[in-house]
């Protein structure tokens, strides 16, 4: 199981700007869980996204966690020479699988967004790093509404093709079920055979967690998820709730599987993360604690 917490980026990306300060007191309390993967902030318009307009600021502190992998998401190519110039090597970028979610988070539609792929690649590739293709709306759009499965399978192809190292798709707006997850994965695996494949759900009507085990089904093991289940999509509307770290970790370990990351640890993190954006958090497990532990705030 390959754990990704992604709090810092797509959990803050809808709060009030919180200090620097407070967003290294979160990564100290990250690293301490045992998760080794941190989206860590995006390079995008600081305007569009005022909670994330320190990304270079933060990029510099990131030596201090030298046993964490972090990488940085990006919306265009000005965005991927922003990460690369701060000193991040390893890239996300943000391709949304319908014109209306493209429009709407990028201002381009979908196919002038793969267009990028190449030059963001190869930006990726001369820091050292890779690229990682992020299919957003990947099941259901706010504007368009059902994502065809098809249309999936051709953007993933397309975007390893054009030079994606891994791919990753996003239930931005929290809408798909385990059926409908195992069948693209599917789909995509026979198309994209030899290529990293990760998942990125949001439990917004409450099938998250049921979606993770489709994916670990379907031989999915790089997840993402938030510290107390902050976050969601400032250009989507309805989009709320990641999938909490803790709750992932409870449901995992408790069946078996071994994710290497510690629950207590992780409720610690996701008071921090509570004490920091100043409101309660959505994750029931925070809320109730984890089995035979106290609850998460602290």
């Amino acid at each position: 199981m390959n754990l990704r917490e992604v709090g810092l980026r797509d959990g803050l990306q809808l709060e009030a700007p919180i200090p620097l300060a407070a967003k290294l007191d979160i990564l100290d309390a990250v690293a301490a869980t045992g998760v080794r993967r941190v989206e860590v902030t995006s390079f995008v318009s600081p305007a569009a996204v005022p909670a994330l307009a320190d990304a270079e600021q933060l990029a510099a502190e990131l030596g201090r966690w030298p046993d964490l992998a972090f990488s940085a998401l990006v919306a265009g190519r000005g965005g991927a020479r922003r990460a690369v110039a701060a000193g991040m090597a390893d890239l996300e970028y943000v391709i949304s699988a319908s014109d209306g979610h493209s429009l709407a988070n990028a201002r381009r539609t979908t196919d002038e967004a793969v267009a990028a792929v190449p030059d963001i690649a190869k930006l990726a590739h001369d820091s050292g790093g890779r690229l990682e293709a992020i299919l957003a709306v990947a099941w259901d759009c706010p504007f368009d509404g059902r994502t065809a499965v098809s249309r999936i399978v051709d953007l993933a192809r397309r975007a390893v093709d054009l030079g994606a190292d891994e791919l990753c798709f996003g239930d931005t707006i929290g809408t798909t079920v385990p059926g409908r997850v195992t069948e693209l994965l599917g789909r995509v695996r026979e198309a994209c055979p030899d290529v990293e494949l990760g998942v990125h759900f949001h439990n917004t009507r409450g099938s998250g967690l049921a979606c993770v085990l489709a994916a670990l089904q379907a031989g999915i093991t790089k997840i993402d998820a938030s510290a107390g289940g902050l976050g969601g999509c400032p250009f989507a509307p309805g989009a709320s709730g990641n999938i909490a770290t803790e709750e992932v970790v409870y449901l995992l370990e408790e069946s078996g599987v071994d994710t290497g990351v510690d629950l207590g640890k992780v409720l610690e993190a996701a008071a921090v993360v509570e004490r920091a954006v100043g409101h309660e958090l959505p994750s029931n497990l925070f809320r109730a604690g984890g089995p035979n532990r106290p609850r998460g705030r602290g």
